[in-house]
């Protein structure tokens, strides 16, 4: 495990000696990919933890890697968001057979104890903390809390670049294989092909538990055009979700929108772009709502921005160029900025951030915006329509 390239200030370094939290990690196989925050290493032979770690909330991140004989090739990322204390010291054993790390030995204080009393002796085969990423972490979770993180996170503790699935139906009977469409057929088409697949579920306590957003953008019992109105302005689903989970501390959406992009941007985990991408729309089309959560919608504009900085400028041109999502989102959003009753501090923080992203990624936020428009055509004289 490599030192940082950056020099540390004395001062804080002398600091984080001090008062930073202690990660121990024994029996982590060699080679294995394993990384706290926005950076990664390669365990070497005498790698034992990680020190000098900033207290606060950080995203431990490991992948098993096979043996020289298998090819090496590197197993899928798993992650945790751990919250740790000024000079705590978290114990941890690598488990073979699950290729995970088990902190039970954490709740032993016996344990514990003996660590802390030969830290100075285990102190050369730990790796100090990656200060140079700390800026661009914090920038990434600040809006991140404890208690947000802990209700996302799994059930089992792990966030999984592969969702551990398992088959709706167990097929524990021969009559219940029986009642399944045959496979021994060639399909007819793709539509077939998937039905036939079995239908899957997450393994129970392995579900990232992000909010859940509304299909319908509408009160039950609105009026067609109620139902028109929401489904241009997404206020009122925004408004569920806000009641729902974030009643009392409506910014903390923010900190959800960071999560699922952690779990993508470090996690490997995609499901949480899905989500981020979901969030993201829903903020973004929610007109009526910026004028009521000015507060949300001004920490919004600096999350997209420290987020959109860590992103290289093709990257949404290859992932999303089919919907062209991020621009479109987007445009949305800086035209309701824009709009009549907006307060004033959003429309020229909207207006910065927009000449921003211009300048970044050359997208054209202005373009095309009359394409849905209705398009007025002349009818030759005497034609009628009937």
């Amino acid at each position: 495990m490599a030192s940082s390239s950056v020099e540390m200030d004395p001062d804080v370094a002398r600091n984080l000696f001090v008062e930073g939290a202690t990660l121990v990690l024994l029996g982590v196989p060699r080679g294995t990919e394993l990384g706290i925050d926005c950076k990664s290493w390669q365990v070497g032979p005498k790698f034992r933890g990680v020190k000098m770690i900033p207290p606060g909330l950080h995203f431990l991140h490991y992948s098993s890697v096979n043996s020289p004989n298998c090819g090496n090739e590197i197993g899928p990322k798993t992650g945790l968001f751990l919250t740790l204390k000024p000079r705590e010291i978290l114990l941890a054993n690598w488990n073979a057979k699950e290729e995970d790390l088990d902190f039970s030995a954490s709740k032993n204080e016996e344990e514990v104890s003996k660590i802390r009393a030969n830290l100075q002796e285990l102190d050369p085969h730990l790796g100090p903390y990656p200060y140079d990423v700390m800026r661009k972490w914090v920038s990434l979770t600040d809006r991140l809390t404890e208690e947000v993180a802990t209700k996302l996170q799994p059930l089992s503790g792990r966030i999984c670049a592969f969702s551990d699935v398992i088959p709706e139906l167990q097929f524990t009977h021969t009559k219940d294989r029986a009642e399944q469409p045959r496979n021994d057929t060639a399909c007819q088409s793709m539509r077939e092909g998937l039905d036939r697949l079995p239908k899957m579920k997450h393994r129970e306590g392995t579900e990232l538990r992000f909010s859940v957003i509304p299909k319908k953008t509408y009160p039950p019992g609105a009026t067609p055009a109620e139902i028109t109105q929401c489904s241009m302005d997404h206020s009122y689903a925004l408004d569920v979700v806000l009641e729902n989970y974030y009643k009392t501390q409506p910014l903390n959406l923010l900190g959800e929108l960071q999560f699922a992009f952690v779990c993508f941007l470090i996690g490997n985990v995609y499901e949480g772009f899905e989500h981020w991408k979901r969030l993201l729309a829903l903020l973004c089309r929610s007109e009526d709502a910026m004028r009521k959560h000015k507060d949300l919608y001004l920490g919004l504009i600096a999350v997209l921005y420290h987020q959109l900085g860590e992103i290289p400028p093709d990257f949404f041109v290859d992932i999303v160029s089919q919907n062209n999502f991020l621009t479109s989102t987007l445009q949305d959003f800086f035209q309701f900025a824009s709009g009549p009753g907006m307060d004033s501090t959003l429309r020229k923080r909207a207006e910065k951030f927009k000449a921003h992203l211009t300048k970044k990624f050359r997208w054209d936020f202005d373009a095309d915006l009359d394409d849905c428009a209705p398009v007025v055509v002349e009818l030759p004289e005497g034609f009628t329509v009937n």
